[in-house]
């Protein structure tokens, strides 16, 4: 019965959403939102598996049916197996580490996310749709995870340590990249986006701090909070980071693959002018200069030592409309454009090229005001705490059921074909019946 009248006090609020303004840090509004949000999420997720089991299941091409041994060291883990040396980077619910696991004395790094926090941030959805798509997937350009674990405070993912840095740290300090570095590290986007494609999911918050460079220089991609499978009809998905988010997902339309590539578009118009093509204070700002007009690199604005290739590259990634953008028909459209045509694929995957920029490696490559103190206060901690107490409820912590993920091991881990890139048979993103929905 208490279900039902949670139930709806939470459609009248949603209905009357200046209450929700008004009320949105009490604890009695927070209080509803949880359970309501239970019973809600109970009831939609079997409709949603339905769903899923008819229309999308087939469609990921990931292949789950490979062998999966979990490694005998992280059998039961907790914190306790591990030495957290310093905090290497911070985010919306927590810290990321750099741990060393005691028995292997193996280095990673470790996320350490705040239960209280993503409570107080309505992102339990997204802490549990990363670790569901990186318990699935594993790929040469992507920060892979380890393994996955929580207590009764928080959540924890274990994942490759890269330690050269993520591409916002170095734009920092350097401004601008040559053409040559910026040609390598969009490659390596490249073929992450390609393996991510194929297998039907989007990233949608492709940015220079989720690019983290590896000791050699190569790009690894991060974080997928925010990533999903694609479906037809997602027009109310809008999440991104303003100024590297495509029109067509501010503008609340349906959007596929192409979404990823603008984002490209953006990093490298970064990388050859040291701005981005449309800025503003906020959200709504980025949207107006994006509506208003379509930014170019212009001839005269092609720095030294780069191509008319190189610029055109971009321009046409950065196109507002995504019937008319480079992408909207797969990662063979980007790859044959004739700044990457003759690029040397294979040999990038297997890592055998030479950087052009490679991290100092006696240098920690990162920002050293992300190390803070155990004590950080946050500007909602009335109500963080108040998570805190009611993490105390089992009904609560069954909100995080299923986290748990032990380490993968695939001997026949076969992610990618002789041409270096993800097996394909059944991917109808790129089926022409379909291309309609994206034009």
């Amino acid at each position: 019965m208490h279900i039902f009248i949670n139930i709806f006090i939470l459609f009248y609020f949603q209905e009357n959403q200046y209450l929700i303004e008004k009320y949105k840090n009490t604890p009695f509004l927070n209080y509803v939102f949880l359970n309501s949000f239970q019973a809600k999420d109970q009831i939609q997720n079997k409709i949603a598996q339905q769903i899923q089991q008819n229309e999308y299941t087939q469609e990921l091409l990931i292949n789950n049916s490979l062998n999966q041994v979990v490694d005998n060291n992280f059998q039961n883990v907790t914190k306790n197996n591990f030495i957290f040396h310093y905090v290497i980077g911070k985010g919306g619910f927590g810290k990321v580490w750099k741990v060393e696991h005691k028995k292997t004395k193996k280095i990673y790094a470790m996320k350490e996310m705040s239960k209280a926090k993503i409570i107080s941030k309505r992102s339990i959805s997204s802490v549990m749709n990363e670790k569901q798509l990186l318990s699935q997937l594993k790929f040469p350009f992507l920060v892979n995870m380890n393994i996955a674990f929580q207590d009764k405070d928080n959540l924890y993912l274990l994942m490759d340590l890269l330690t050269g840095g993520d591409l916002r740290f170095h734009i920092g300090k350097h401004r601008r990249f040559s053409e040559t570095q910026t040609k390598f590290f969009i490659a390596c986007m490249v073929l992450c986006l390609e393996y991510l494609h194929q297998n039907n999911i989007i990233h949608r918050d492709i940015k220079p701090e989720n690019l983290v460079l590896d000791e050699q220089g190569y790009v690894g991609v991060t974080d997928l909070g925010i990533a999903r499978v694609w479906k037809a009809e997602n027009s109310q998905d809008t999440s991104g980071t303003p100024g590297y988010m495509a029109p067509e997902v501010m503008c609340r339309q349906n959007h596929g693959i192409e979404v990823d590539y603008f984002a490209v578009g953006v990093i490298g118009y970064e990388f050859m002018l040291g701005r981005r093509p449309y800025y503003g204070r906020s959200r709504k700002e980025i949207r107006d200069q994006i509506l208003s007009k379509q930014m170019q690199i212009k001839r005269q604005e092609i720095p030294d030592n780069w191509s008319l290739e190189a610029a055109d590259f971009i321009n046409r990634l950065i196109e507002r409309k995504p019937s008319k953008r480079l992408g909207i028909n797969g990662p063979e459209e980007v790859k044959n454009h004739p700044w990457l045509k003759n690029f040397l694929w294979q040999k990038l995957l297997n890592k055998e090229l030479q950087s052009p920029f490679v991290p100092i490696s006696i240098e920690d490559n990162f920002d050293y005001r992300q190390q803070i103190s155990l004590d950080d206060r946050e500007s909602n901690e009335d109500l963080i705490q108040q998570n805190k107490i009611l993490l105390k409820r089992k009904s609560v912590q069954n909100l995080f059921a299923g986290y748990n993920f032990g380490e993968v091991q695939n001997d026949k881990q076969n992610i990618q074909n002789k041409s270096g890139t993800v097996s394909s048979t059944n991917n109808s993103y790129y089926d022409n019946s379909n291309r309609s929905l994206f034009i």
